[in-house]
């Protein structure tokens, strides 16, 4: 039976959080503009995508895709036999669901998932996140109507300029901040104490981690509670160092209550962490990764340390600063509030309604 609803939208990109917590925000703007839109998320089975993608109520299916490893790895050897697949697997999917409108976030599986949908006729929408856009998002962009950028340094990578927006990272819509003593005890913490949030990034960061394990005992004597994201891969190592006032986690699925219960986060810089971070108006110390294309994550929280928006450590020196900077900062409120109020200026929270209203009028083109 023939399908007449306008209003289908597929969305592509995960992996990290970085690349799917946008693609998320875009398509509950849809769902709040349109309730009858239908969409469909396409990720692979092993990453966070297909945990997170059918929690948050959305339609979900896979493809058989993985990155290229930069370094030399036997799993090359099957990265094309993967992509042939993959674009197959795309061209089914795209083909049974016909989507008006494609939204690609970046990351390697929204590559042969949004070439499928192009080629099968639908408009493309491209998120790009970091200043250094991905290999994945430039090779798309031939195929895109429009390309939604955070920052205006992204610029220069793309060629046609008429495609580009400086739009914002899109933000959850349910991402709030709630009482700050009710989300403390929601995690089993003392009220009257303040609290560090560790987030490495969905996949947990070895550095940070490493760092937080070696300084947890003196950041608790100071009377510091802290909840640990520390990412899939490494909870085992540390999944013991649990206590009264240190919380560990793999994953933490109810951010709105994690974001409310610290009075200081300690981040990796994405460009997704930091626009939830401004929207929020949280104060942050920002531990760049040194691990990823042109330092973008440097030069994003650069931007914000050079407006007194944030704090930054290298990585490099995260043994030697960590616990001075952290033990200092978390107990002056004056500096909290400064750091609070300055971030706010980075707020964007249109961003995913303004992509939503993009996509809905390109579908109503077709």
């Amino acid at each position: 039976m023939k399908n007449n609803n306008p209003y289908r939208f597929i969305f592509a990109g995960g992996g990290t959080g970085g690349h799917l917590y946008p693609a998320i925000a875009v398509a509950q703007q849809i769902k709040a503009m349109k309730p009858e839109a239908e969409i469909l998320f396409v990720g692979t089975k092993d990453k966070i995508e297909a945990r997170v993608v059918p929690a948050n109520g959305f339609k979900f299916k896979t493809i058989w895709i993985s990155g290229f490893s930069r370094k030399i790895n036997l799993k090359n050897i099957l990265f094309p036999v993967k992509v042939i697949v993959s674009a197959i697997q795309s061209l089914s999917i795209n083909f049974g669901f016909k989507p008006r409108v494609a939204i690609g976030t970046g990351a390697y599986v929204s590559g042969p998932v949004i070439w499928g949908a192009s080629a099968l006729g639908a408009k493309v929408i491209l998120l790009e996140q970091n200043s250094y856009p991905g290999v994945t998002n430039r090779l798309l962009e031939k195929r895109a109507e429009q390309i939604h950028l955070t920052f205006e340094d992204s610029k220069k990578y793309f060629r046609d300029e008429s495609k580009l927006r400086i739009t914002g990272n899109p933000v959850r819509i349910n991402l709030k901040l709630i009482d700050k003593s009710q989300a403390k005890r929601s995690f089993e913490l003392d009220s009257n104490k303040p609290a560090l949030l560790v987030l490495g990034g969905s996949l947990g960061a070895g550095s940070l981690n490493k760092a937080l394990m070696e300084n947890m005992h003196k950041l608790n004597e100071k009377g510091i509670q802290i909840i640990w994201q520390t990412g899939a891969a490494y909870y085992e190592i540390y999944k013991n160092s649990a206590s009264a006032m240190t919380k560990v986690f793999p994953f933490i699925e109810d951010m709105s209550a994690a974001f409310s219960a610290c009075d200081l986060l300690l981040a990796r810089s994405g460009a997704t962490t930091i626009a939830e971070a401004a929207n929020l108006g949280l104060p942050v110390v920002f531990v760049p990764s040194p691990n990823v294309a042109a330092n973008h994550q440097y030069m994003n929280a650069k931007s914000l340390v050079d407006e007194n928006a944030a704090v930054l450590i290298e990585d490099k020196n995260l043994n030697k600063e960590l616990f001075k900077e952290i033990s200092s900062l978390i107990f002056d409120v004056q500096k909290l509030e400064v750091l609070k109020n300055k971030i706010k200026k980075f707020e964007n929270s249109r961003a995913a309604g303004i992509v939503a209203a993009e996509a809905i009028k390109l579908a109503e083109l077709m």
